[in-house]
């Protein structure tokens, strides 16, 4: 398995380094974002298995490097490291692509649990753009419309539509969209997703007429496949 890690300090990619290669992993280094975002869409070595980002990078930071990938269509399993701890750059990380982030200073141990769970997970293909009915949804571009209308949607609003998009005709439990688009140590209120499910609703339903997302009881929400019945239906 082959994974490319992406991290500016020498002594700790080296440490990761050696690590991975002592539990059976090929390993790849860069030191700045521009050289990692090359080597994940460009690099003649072939596909890696995960990528392991770190966001803050010199010449272009980890965030832009996970946007830039995928907009390039560019699915390969990505895990953040930051020496941050605040829930929003965590949040923004999974925003913005990522897969997983872990908190510097880190196990190596957890680690390899996280990399190998990633790996067993894989990366399939996923859609250009999602649809359900006349609602798409671009995942590249970050982009929401109906029909020919864009919406402007915020980036935790984009993700819990995400979310809701790729299980349509499904309900969906609150614990399963706190675990997907929050993640699954949160610890704040879980009305927060009725919170944001009613955003949702003011931008891609009602200037519409439409009800794309439905509230079913004791099963949490369902996006319609056909992108929504009328309201006044």
């Amino acid at each position: 398995m082959r994974i490319l890690v992406v991290e500016d300090e020498a002594e700790l990619a080296a440490t990761i380094r050696d690590g991975l290669t002592r539990e059976g992993f090929t390993v790849d280094l860069a030191y700045d974002g521009v050289e990692g975002q090359w080597m994940g869409t460009e690099t003649p070595y072939g596909a890696y298995d995960v990528i392991v980002l770190d966001i803050m990078l010199p010449r272009l930071n980890g965030y832009e490097v996970c946007r830039n990938l995928r907009s390039r269509k560019v699915w390969t399993p990505v895990l953040m490291l930051t020496a941050k701890d605040g829930e929003y750059d965590q949040a923004d990380a999974l925003d913005l692509g990522a897969d997983d982030y872990i908190v510097k200073p880190f196990s190596f141990v957890v680690l390899i649990a996280r990399l190998r769970a990633l790996v067993r997970r894989g990366a399939p293909e996923r859609p250009a753009v999602l649809e359900a009915g006349d609602l798409t949804l671009d995942p590249a571009e970050r982009r929401v419309a109906r029909g020919d209308r864009t919406i402007a949607v915020t980036p935790r609003e984009f993700a819990m539509l995400e979310f809701l998009m790729r299980n349509k005709g499904h309900a969906v439990t609150k614990t399963a969209i706190i675990e997907n688009v929050w993640d699954a140590h949160f610890d704040g209120d879980p009305n927060i997703v009725e919170v944001y499910v009613g955003y949702l609703r003011k931008k891609i339903d009602h200037p519409f007429g439409q009800a794309a997302i439905e509230t079913v009881r004791g099963a949490g929400y369902l996006l319609a496949a056909d992108g929504g019945r009328s309201a006044n239906t």
